[in-house]
């Protein structure tokens, strides 16, 4: 029995390496989808975790999105995990697009006097590059943070509430 168990697993883990980028991508993101629905807590709590975690990524504090997450998480008792996970849309290789993004919409929102420059991202370096420059990126973050906040709880509470909705349907079929 333990040879045809690491056959299997084999089999599987050639197949993996077969798979294009595409698929395993696609398969990477089913596999993320389903833990975060399967997390045991209520719709409402899962929603505002992702929606919190979808808020803190959109503030420019990379270097500490996960340390302020995970603790406002453990503030509001939410599923820590869902929270931490919404954030990873903002990271190290996202950062500079991101945040020249979250800089065009403070600018335009506040019209200060502030340069953009991609060298300088890390937020120490954003600070000393001027207060003014900080405040565009930080105000970036909040006015595409709060509507993006709010979306994403509205949406994944009715994914959720349907998710759920349907997986019990299966069961009760079974």
């Amino acid at each position: 029995m333990p040879e045809s168990k690491n056959g299997a697993q084999s089999a599987l883990k050639r197949n993996s390496r077969e798979l294009g980028w595409w698929e395993r991508g696609k398969r990477a993101s089913k596999y993320w989808y389903l833990r975060v629905m399967r997390q045991k807590s209520t719709p409402k709590e899962l929603a505002f975790s992702l929606a919190l975690g979808v808020f803190i990524g959109a503030m420019p504090i990379i270097p500490f999105q996960s340390v302020v997450v995970i603790a406002l998480a453990f503030l509001f008792k939410v599923p820590k995990f869902a929270a931490w996970l919404a954030t990873c849309y903002s990271n190290a290789f996202t950062m500079a697009p991101f945040y020249y993004f979250l800089y065009l919409v403070g600018v335009f929102f506040l019209p200060l006097d502030a340069s953009f420059d991609p060298s300088k991202l890390d937020m120490v370096q954003m600070i000393e590059a001027g207060w003014q420059f900080f405040t565009v990126i930080l105000a970036g973050g909040l006015i595409f943070g709060i509507p993006a906040t709010i979306l994403t709880y509205v949406v994944s509470l009715f994914a959720i509430r349907r998710f759920r909705r349907r997986r019990a349907m299966r069961m009760f079929r079974r």
